[in-house]
């Protein structure tokens, strides 16, 4: 069993609701990153998304798109994104998924990418514009390797796509609350709760809901209809807040543990 199944089933078996965070590979450097990552997994989070920085986002926020272009004037690559993931690996228990587009991937190589992603220590892969309709390829290799395949539903992801999504897909499914870009929200749309619903409709696959997530109260929400809550541009903007202060990786634990509360 994979450390993304496991975790998981432990959090089912416990009947709590997981924290899933994004951060930006590389904001505010890559040394700093690996560092943020070794906090949020003190901090109690379940799962680390690490963001691969992109020149040309689609589905990115101002936050986001911010982190990436800090992340990448700092010289940051996908090489040295998975280096980062290998350092660290042997110090975090989390699962640990690679949040890309398709392009940095393609540019490595996909063989390349698939073996030093597995000898970093890599758990998942999400591909945000890799739709289950073309991802076969991207599975496969990734399967082969023993990393899951993870892919993005929306409010409007039809029934056929959702079955082949979990059919295609491991780990976990990833849904996101409402449609656009990335962004804090003050309130979740009625769209989270109806996604979730179709989603168990059709498949047992965690489920972790996502975009515009900020505070305990949405992570409490989100729990009585999926099994996680995932949490980035709010992290990122503390990330941002604190980048260059000697209290950032406090500032980073202080937000997760609350998100925790």
């Amino acid at each position: 069993m994979s450390r993304i199944k496991q975790r998981f089933a432990d959090l089912r078996a416990n009947k709590r609701t997981g924290l899933v965070t994004y951060v930006t590979a590389g904001d505010p450097d890559v040394a700093r990153s690996a560092e943020i990552l070794r906090r949020l997994d003190r901090a109690g989070a379940d799962v680390l998304e690490v963001g691969v920085p992109f020149s040309d986002p689609l589905a990115d926020g101002p936050v986001i798109q911010r982190a990436t272009e800090r992340a990448l004037a700092a010289g940051t690559t996908l090489e040295k994104v998975l280096a980062m993931i290998a350092g660290v690996r042997a110090d975090i228990s989390a699962p640990v998924v690679i949040f890309s587009y398709a392009n940095p991937i393609l540019r490595m190589g996909l063989d390349r990418f698939v073996t030093e992603a597995k000898a970093a220590g890599v758990d998942g892969v999400l591909t945000l514009d890799m739709p289950p309709e073309e991802g076969e390829a991207f599975r496969g290799a990734f399967a082969g390797a023993g990393i899951d395949t993870i892919f993005l539903l929306s409010p409007t992801t039809s029934v056929e796509r959702i079955r082949r999504a979990s059919t295609l897909g491991s780990g976990f499914l990833y849904g996101i609350s409402r449609l656009g870009v990335t962004g804090v929200r003050e309130s979740l749309d009625d769209s989270a709760k109806d996604l979730a619903g179709r989603v168990r409709a059709e498949t047992a696959m965690p489920l972790a809901l996502g975009f515009g997530l900020s505070r305990p109260e949405h992570v409490r929400a989100v729990g009585q209809w999926a099994d996680a809550a995932v949490v980035g541009s709010a992290l990122v903007k503390v990330i941002a807040e604190h980048g260059q202060s000697a209290g950032l990786l406090d500032e980073v634990e202080r937000y997760v543990q609350w998100l925790r509360s």
